[in-house]
């Protein structure tokens, strides 16, 4: 509870900063160039961007907590990326909105890249599709999103232009890699419950490809922090509806396990271009 205070009272930025100097002392590095958030079905991309060199439990690191959701990792990790002298910073799990802890908690990670020198952050996710097409353990791009929380992490008259939120330049890179790369736009949902059939109709009908509990929080304040953003989503399952059969996270965490190896190799692939 005491943590849960820290995150609501403090200044958030003042708080990113604070991490960020426990990250600096616990992996020796001063700065980290680009950072990563491992969502459901991600969990093996750390191990092929190169040698981790430090690893930090999240809840040693203020403002963060303990992974909340099954297939996650409570570690950030200081990753060498390929050969080079760069660093990533990786996330192995994050603060979903459901939790209850708060936009500031949400999106503490986020910061806390910027804090670290990050220049640009992967946001990986876990996510139904409603896309025929898009089997379990296709991976696509987002290319937009529809925040349906009805939250923003940006307080105040601060009014961030949101256009291009999903770095074009990013996105081309990853397609330049894997031309077979599809994109979409991703529909974040409050949760924690999946949606409904006429809930994932309504995305549909608004333009939404994807599903999901996460990621448009984050990426909103990575643009206020001024990092190039890169959304990537494993569709795990189809949405409800889509298919007739029932939804559970059992399912999630089985497909983004089947599907590890290949995403994870894709992402580092990117990583290293980045």
């Amino acid at each position: 509870m005491a943590e849960e205070q820290c995150v609501d009272t403090q200044d958030p930025f003042v708080l990113a900063e604070q991490a960020a100097a426990v990250i600096a002392e616990g992996t020796g590095v001063a700065r980290h160039d680009i950072a990563l958030v491992l969502g459901s079905g991600w969990g093996q991309t750390a191990d092929l961007i190169g040698e981790t060199r430090a690893s930090l439990p999240h809840d040693a690191v203020p403002g963060f907590a303990k992974a909340a959701v099954a297939g996650h990792s409570g570690t950030m990790r200081s990753v060498a990326i390929g050969d080079s002298d760069r660093r990533a910073l990786v996330f192995g799990t994050r603060t979903h909105f459901y939790e209850g802890r708060g936009v500031r908690a949400v999106v503490h990670a986020v910061r806390t890249a910027a804090a670290a020198g990050c220049r640009a952050i992967v946001l990986t996710n876990g996510c139904g599709g409603l896309r025929a097409e898009w089997a379990p353990g296709t991976p696509v791009l987002i290319s937009d999103h529809l925040n349906l929380t009805g939250q923003s992490p940006i307080e105040g008259a601060n009014f961030v232009d949101l256009t291009d939120l999903y770095s074009p330049r990013l996105r081309e890179l990853a397609q330049q890699i894997d031309p077979d790369l599809d994109e979409g736009v991703y529909v974040q949902f409050r949760g924690p419950h999946y949606e409904t059939p006429a809930e994932v109709r309504m995305a549909r009908v608004l333009g939404g490809d994807l599903v999901g509990m996460s990621t448009t929080l984050e990426a909103i304040a990575a643009r206020q922090c001024g990092m190039e953003v890169l959304g990537v989503s494993l569709v795990t399952n189809a949405a409800a509806g889509i298919s007739p059969n029932p939804l559970s996270h059992a399912e999630v965490v089985e497909a983004g396990q089947a599907a590890a190896a290949r995403c994870g190799k894709l992402l580092a692939r990117i990583v290293v271009a980045i």
